[in-house]
């Protein structure tokens, strides 16, 4: 992915290139990305029809608004993210597509819808993001939400979500999981670690990823929690109803109506 100083002769293809090895990158530790996708936007239109208005919550590269606008062409999307790296990518990509906007905002600092245009939305949507955020924050996070969606809209999290009482399955798949990203690495795909040295090396996006190390330093996951109680915590935040749409052994997809 790295490139020279040297004139581009097709940006649109460039961005296209980083994004596409964002997913790529991405899949290596999520197999069934694009089916939690499917799912999260089934429920997307089944709830808030053919135009809805999202939030792409965490969004990073726009992953899940590049399927929803490719999916539902009269939605509109707002990506919020604060990674400067991934939204340099994700504007880049979108850079000819007026139904998506960015939007810069931290989730921990308790005034960030302020940084967003105005509600409310139809659905808000994130996947492998939230699991970022200390519990503290998340519930904080959780109110918000409630506030910033239409009455009947939908917000949807997929995330790691291991049920407790399964060690012996998870274990399982943990192993499945290792084998499989150990055969791909062999083949050349790029891990966390290796893509962001792939990055950093670009000409074009070395000041961004220096931007972001100095943003958050080390990766750093928050708290992980099983589907049962995100569903009980977005209960008590005001939503209406809440159910596990989708899971595999460690993740699953909570969709919960405002």
């Amino acid at each position: 992915m790295t490139r020279t100083t040297e004139p581009m002769t097709d940006e649109r293809q460039y961005w296209a290139d980083w994004q596409r090895s964002w997913d790529r990158q991405q899949e290596w530790y999520l197999p069934d990305r694009e089916e939690r996708f499917r799912v999260m936007l089934d429920m997307v239109e089944a709830v808030a029809g053919t135009e809805p208005r999202v939030l792409d919550l965490a969004c990073g590269t726009g992953s899940i608004s590049e399927r929803l606008l490719r999916r539902l062409p009269a939605a509109v999307s707002v990506g919020v993210d604060q990674d400067p790296a991934l939204l340099a990518i994700g504007r880049g990509h979108f850079a000819r597509e007026p139904r998506i906007t960015f939007a810069v905002a931290d989730l921990k600092d308790p005034d960030w819808t302020a940084h967003l245009p105005a509600g409310p939305y139809d659905a808000v949507v994130t996947a492998t993001a939230l699991h970022w955020l200390p519990t503290a924050d998340l519930l904080r996070l959780y109110g918000d939400l409630a506030g910033l969606l239409r009455p009947g809209g939908v917000f949807l999290n997929a995330d790691h979500m291991p049920e407790p009482g399964t060690p012996l399955l998870n274990a399982a798949d943990q192993r499945h999981q290792q084998a499989r990203q150990q055969r791909e690495l062999a083949e050349g795909v790029l891990d966390w670690p290796s893509w962001w040295s792939a990055a950093a090396a670009d000409p074009l996006l070395a000041d961004q990823v220096a931007a972001r190390t100095a943003l958050y330093g080390d990766h750093a996951d928050g708290d992980i929690h099983p589907a049962g109680w995100h569903a009980d915590r977005l209960r008590e935040a005001g939503f209406t109803e809440v159910g596990t749409v989708w899971r595999s052994v460690q993740d699953a997809l909570v969709a919960a109506i405002r």
